[in-house]
């Protein structure tokens, strides 16, 4: 394939602008908490609920998520908002206990 000069001058200038453009948004969005998204995993953990509880709280809509190619993400905030809707109550193990901090929030699990 032969391509002009000024055609592959155009395109390399075109791709250049598109990724200036993408790092301008990243640099713009790095803030937005993405890191501190939680998966189904860590969801079920520190709520002490099984997989199959969890998705009945997405369908019915207790429980906002976002699906990002075919995997569940759990915002803390909202994670922290269904607490009191379960009324989860917690007890102490001498043993097996794991402690989440979410925005300083304080979980025991068991595992």
């Amino acid at each position: 394939m032969v391509i002009e000069k000024a055609t592959f001058e155009r395109m390399l200038s075109g791709f250049e602008n598109l990724a200036e453009k993408v790092e301008r948004l990243c640099r713009e969005h790095e803030d937005l908490g993405e890191r501190e998204w939680l998966d189904s995993g860590d969801v079920c953990r520190l709520l002490g609920i099984s997989p199959r509880t969890l998705q009945t709280m997405r369908e019915n809509g207790t429980l906002a998520y976002t699906k990002i190619s075919h995997k569940v993400y759990y915002r803390p905030e909202d994670v922290k908002s269904v607490i009191p809707v379960m009324g989860v109550k917690r007890h102490i193990s001498a043993n097996n206990v794991s402690e989440y901090n979410i925005n300083n929030l304080k979980y025991q699990t068991y595992e």
